[in-house]
């Protein structure tokens, strides 16, 4: 069963309730107490508009104030190609359309929002930026999550005992943030992998590496060559502070504590 509200059905709309163009439909108003339940077959008219028992079908466009179900039904639209629903201002022009059709839900408006049963927004997308309002914004698919330009998060996390990856294929992986970048594994290894270089710059401050050991396993080991010296080859030095700095190789190591680079 299907209600229809028009917002007066009395007026002159060429349209009647079968759909032919024809004469405008009288209808009379009942006295105070009184049902009326006139109409044709399984069309009814009431105090609160039209009554429709059983599917209905409209040959020409329908114009309705509210169109509703019985309590205990849901309401079905349905078309062979595609159900639209469009709304217009006063001069006609679409404002705001919703297209169902065979293979594509389409949504032609200045925005699109999904909001939750108390009324908070969930998914909101206009021209400028689309934002999810949910705690936390979880991806499933197995390839995960493809950026072709700039994130902004507060937080990126896995799931607990599953990996995190940020990975850029063929391109290069930078991370950014005014106050600093915090990269923690509570338990487990963070592993930086590249083709290339891994560089890790601070244009104010320091690099500090906080561990008990620093281990380089495939740093290149230097050989004696008949010159007496090292070829190209150079040490790494520590300054008391924990500052690193560079040092020719000799026969003997070259580090000096009271280097100037220290200083």
């Amino acid at each position: 069963m299907t209600e229809l509200k028009p917002a007066v059905w009395g007026e002159d709309t060429g349209l009647t309730p079968s759909g032919m163009k024809g004469n405008a439909l009288a209808v009379c108003t009942p006295g105070p107490g009184e049902v009326q339940q006139i109409g044709m077959g399984h069309l009814h008219v009431t105090n609160d508009g039209l009554r429709l028992e059983g599917e209905s079908e409209f040959l020409l466009p329908l114009y309705a104030k509210e169109i509703r179900s019985r309590v205990d039904s849901s309401l079905l639209l349905q078309s062979t190609q595609n159900v639209t629903v469009s709304a217009r201002n006063s001069e006609g022009e679409v404002t705001g359309r919703l297209k169902v059709g065979p293979k594509m839900v389409e949504v032609q408006s200045q925005q699109f929002q999904i909001n939750s049963k108390d009324g908070k927004p969930l998914f909101t997308v206009d021209e400028k930026e689309v934002v999810v309002g949910t705690d936390k914004l979880r991806v499933t698919g197995p390839e995960g999550a493809l950026f072709e330009h700039s994130v902004e998060t507060p937080l990126v996390r896995a799931d607990p005992f599953q990996d995190l990856r940020l990975e850029s294929p063929t391109r290069s992986l930078s991370m950014d943030a005014p106050r600093g970048v915090h990269i923690k594994a509570h338990a487990g290894k963070i592993e930086a992998l590249s083709q290339m270089d891994v560089i890790l710059q601070s244009s104010d401050g320091m690099l500090v590496l906080d561990t008990e050991t620093i281990r380089l396993p495939k740093l290149v080991q230097g050989t004696w060559s008949p010159s007496g010296g090292p070829e190209g080859l150079y040490e790494i030095c520590v300054c008391p502070d924990g500052k690193l700095y560079l040092s020719v190789a000799g026969v003997d190591t070259t580090c000096q504590e009271h280097s100037h680079v220290c200083l």
